[in-house]
């Protein structure tokens, strides 16, 4: 299952540098896992958008709870689950 992870932040204050280490470190381990497939920044708001590669929506909240910067309360996620598009079937005939 294919979930997106969209940041939120909670707090505007700078984290310390080490957490953003940190943050970089387990990221790459996810990215190693094949869990997380690919990261973006959304535009000039450089919010942070993550494609998972999961079983379950609760395995994605799980990695995402895993992020140092949302173990600080720093930021959180919204999840949201993708499912293949359906939308041309209302205008293809099969």
């Amino acid at each position: 299952m294919r979930v997106l992870a969209i940041e939120k932040e909670l707090t505007p204050k700078k984290s310390p540098k080490s957490v953003y280490q940190k943050e970089a470190s387990e990221i790459y381990r996810w990215y190693k896992a094949g869990k997380v497939r690919e990261i973006f920044f959304a535009g000039r708001s450089r919010t942070a958008v993550i494609l998972l590669e999961v079983k379950d929506e609760a395995e994605a909240k799980r990695i995402v709870r895993s992020l140092p910067l949302v173990r600080s309360r720093a930021i959180e996620f919204d999840i949201i689950e993708l499912t293949p598009y359906d939308g041309l079937d209302r205008i293809l005939e099969r």
